[in-house]
């Protein structure tokens, strides 16, 4: 079992910035891959970013150039920096862990950090 707390979240203008963080109970060296996804108002949820044991990272062509995820295996969190944040941006930030057991895969999800960017 996996438990994923997100914060960080918050209003913030457009062309700033916000750092949003999500505590993992357990080591995040033993799980796959950690990943942040987003679901705007109406919207399906889609993938932001991903970063995998092995410390390889995935940015959605939206994201790229503007936001990071990175983790600290010391405290077990994992990290989303986002930068030149736009309207498009709001949306409600969730945690994710992909955890493959075998040929058994689990997929863990935070309580979502709600973003909102001003014009």
């Amino acid at each position: 079992q996996v438990q994923l707390v997100e914060s960080g979240g918050g209003l913030v203008q457009a062309g700033g910035s916000l750092r949003l963080s999500c505590a993992v109970s357990r080591g995040i060296f033993s799980i796959n891959a950690m990943g942040w996804y987003r679901q705007a108002p109406g919207k399906q949820r889609e993938l932001v970013a991903t970063i995998t044991s092995g410390g390889s990272t995935y940015n959605a062509d939206s994201v790229k150039g503007r936001f990071t995820i990175s983790r600290d295996n010391g405290k077990n969190t994992v990290y989303l920096q986002m930068n030149s944040l736009k309207p498009e941006d709001t949306a409600v930030y969730y945690c994710n862990a992909a955890v493959i057991t075998g040929g058994d895969y689990k997929s863990y999800w935070g309580q979502g950090t709600r973003v909102t960017v001003s014009s």
